[in-house]
């Protein structure tokens, strides 16, 4: 069994900052790329911001040179640190996983339950 827990979320006035955090716990043989994901009613879920095991990361144009992401692989945390934010970052931010369950196995994707980030302009 395999759980992402994402916090740091919240309500923030336009230009503010949030930093969001997700663990993962459970059974875990080799994580591999992580990222965040964001979700706005009634437009797809879009990566925000990815990062390879060994720290290779990449953004989507909107959020470059205000986000970065980063992660502790001790910890098996990654990171979202979230400046400048503006009305259109709103959205649900859900943290994903790429893991082998064994070595060579076929990559499986886990999910967290999503945190509501609000900015307020």
């Amino acid at each position: 069994q395999v759980q992402l827990v994402e916090s740091g979320g919240g309500l923030v006035q336009d230009g503010g900052s949030l930093r969001l955090s997700c663990v993962v716990s459970g059974s875990i043989f080799r994580l591999n790329a992580m990222g965040w994901y964001r979700q706005v009613p009634g437009k797809q879920r879009e990566l925000v911001a990815s990062i390879t095991s060994d720290g290779s990361t990449s953004y989507a144009d909107s959020v470059k040179g205000r986000f970065t992401i980063s992660r502790d692989n001790a910890k098996n945390t990654v990171y979202l640190q979230m400046n400048s934010l503006k009305a259109e970052d709103t959205g649900v931010y859900s943290c994903n996983a790429q893991m082998w369950r064994y070595w060579g196995s076929p990559t499986v994707d886990y999910w967290g339950q999503g945190t509501q980030v609000t900015v307020s302009s």
